[in-house]
């Protein structure tokens, strides 16, 4: 029931309802207003009782004394502030209260009861006439019906339900989460206490996750800073295990070598081989090549390792070499038959990584010429002379991506970057001593300019003429001869640059050929290591020449 009535959706109050109206003091039926129906009967003075000013209060509202008729309040035995009045005499007539008067006494009504019956009020026509009794009859009193209080709205509240079995953090919490609507408790626990308390639980778990990994987090790159700055670096223990290739680059500082080294899973981090560098005297002495160390080794066993000439073991090309020398140690090394590795080189050499650049003109000898780098390469007895071709085209690849062959090309005012590929590979094999190559890649620039009048736009090597007949010798035969022999790398006989590289430059030769001297030589002439000579004119060049065959007991030619 609702507070003001029965319920919602109850039917209209009925006079015969006994909830109807106001029972008062009198019982019965309701009494009619003052201004309408009969007058009460003149009524005798009643014994002063003591005014309870709150039922005061609601008989006036609600009818059930009227001030002029009586001018006192009837006892009511409920009332907790009421006084006893003289008890009545036992043997007076039935239906007559202690006070022998007529009608008995009923419990009041509550006072909000009282207040909605007041509002609520029946039409007049629908009201009983009104009963007048004399004020010295009442009825004797009657006990209040008996109610359940399971069916009264005012009932006790249920008690407080038992909280499931479970952790307190991860248990629901009812107060938390308000009822949506009226309905019983019991069918609200049924339908949302599993899914508020999976979903309490759920937030608690993520939010505990989410902690956690925070002070994770933090805890991870704090010791990471506090290592990096005031700890050892990083390091495995022991000589390791396993076999691994590392290519270290010309050029690389021991910072760089450390990075390359951590980066293949040999060292644990480049700090520790930074360290283990400071702490070993020798290792200024370190040099790029190909080494064939172990995975996980300590930065102190990694160097010396390095420095140890038996980690480069492996196969080693030095500078200048033709391409026809490297297939025969790659057979040597390898175990192979003569001409295997060769026979690979023709047939494979589109699989093998060269550059579009690669031959431009189609009339190279070998296409892979120039791109077999000159290093340090792990070969072990099982490997494809395929993988290790492949491999020192990678090389060389790196390499002129880092000297920027094609920009630099545009700039020297050359067709393509093999043409100062080719450039280098004729420094190297003309050049015999690496402090002259600037000016040896002048003189090759000097000669190649078609105005010149000292060699009229030949290059006029005997380089590249024991490059096109396969062989390495300082008699070339005479000059006649020489023009008449009809091959594509005959300098004394076609002008301009050969059609591709006559070798394998080095590093050296590549930024010689980049970074020519300043002059105007057009000949040279080695003396000694120390000594070479840089002319000019050919009168100069001459006299250059003659001083060499003196210095090594030569008659002159």
């Amino acid at each position: 029931m609702t507070e003001y009535g029965r319920g919602y959706g109850s039917e209209p109050w009925h006079p015969e309802d006994p909830l109807y109206g106001d029972q008062g003091p009198y019982g019965g039926q309701a009494q009619q207003p003052q201004w309408g129906g009969q007058q009460p009967a003149p009524q005798q003075p009643a014994p002063q009782q003591y005014r309870d000013p709150q039922q005061h209060s609601q008989q006036q509202y609600n009818g059930g004394w009227d001030g002029s008729q009586t001018g006192q309040f009837p006892y009511d035995p409920y009332d907790p502030y009421g006084q006893p009045q003289p008890q009545a005499d036992p043997y007076a007539g039935a239906g007559q209260d202690p006070y022998g008067h007529q009608g008995g006494y009923q419990q009041q009504e509550p006072h909000h009861q009282q207040h909605m019956q007041q509002q609520v009020a029946p039409h007049p026509q629908q009201m009983a006439p009104q009963q007048q009794y004399p004020p010295h009859q009442y009825e004797q009193p009657v006990e209040p019906p008996y109610e359940d209080p399971a069916d009264d709205w005012r009932a006790e509240p249920e008690p407080p339900r038992e909280p499931e079995p479970g952790h307190a953090f991860f248990a629901d919490d009812e107060d938390d989460h308000p009822d949506p609507d009226d309905e019983p408790r019991e069918r609200r626990g049924k339908r949302n206490g599993k899914k508020n308390k999976r979903r309490s639980g759920t937030t608690c778990l993520v939010a505990t996750l989410v902690f956690a990994g925070a002070v994770g987090a933090v805890g991870y790159f704090g010791y990471d800073f506090f290592m990096a700055h005031f700890g050892s670096a990083p390091d495995y223990e022991g000589e390791g295990s396993g076999a691994v290739q590392v290519d270290i680059p010309d050029g690389s500082p021991i910072s760089e070598m450390g990075q390359i080294l951590a980066k293949n899973g040999v060292i644990k981090s480049a700090g520790a081989f930074n360290e283990a560098a400071g702490e070993n005297k020798k290792s200024g002495l370190l040099q790029p090549g190909t080494y064939s160390l172990r995975k996980h080794m300590s930065a102190a066993s990694a160097m010396e390792l390095m420095l140890d000439p038996k980690s480069r073991n492996g196969l080693t090309i030095r500078e200048g070499l033709r391409a026809k020398d490297v297939y025969g140690l790659i057979d040597k090394k390898l175990k192979l038959k003569a001409g295997t590795t060769k026979s690979v080189a023709e047939h494979d050499v589109k699989n093998l990584g060269l550059p579009s650049w690669a031959d431009d003109n189609g009339k190279i000898k070998d296409p892979l010429e120039g791109f077999l780098y000159p290093s340090t390469y792990s070969v072990g007895e099982n490997a494809k002379p395929a993988a290790v071709l492949k491999q020192m085209v990678a090389r060389a690849s790196q390499v002129y991506e880092k000297y920027d062959l094609e920009g630099n090309a545009r700039k020297l005012n050359l067709r393509s970057p093999l043409q100062l590929l080719t450039v280098a590979s004729l420094t190297q094999a003309e050049g015999k001593y690496k402090h002259d190559f600037v000016k040896v890649a002048r003189v090759v620039y000097n000669r190649l300019k078609p105005d010149n009048t000292e060699t009229y736009g030949l290059l006029d090597f005997d380089s590249t003429v024991n490059y096109a007949k396969s062989r390495s010798t300082l008699d070339t035969g005479s000059v006649d001869d020489l023009r008449h022999f009809n091959d594509a790398y005959n300098t004394y006989k076609f002008k301009g640059l050969p059609p591709g590289p006559i070798g394998n430059p080095g590093e050296v030769a590549i930024n010689s050929a980049i970074h020519p001297a300043t002059g105007n030589w057009y000949y040279f002439v080695s003396i000694s290591p120390e000594k070479t000579l840089f002319a000019a004119t050919n009168e100069e060049h001459e006299r250059n020449r003659r001083i060499y065959l003196k210095e090594h007991g030569k008659a002159e030619q």
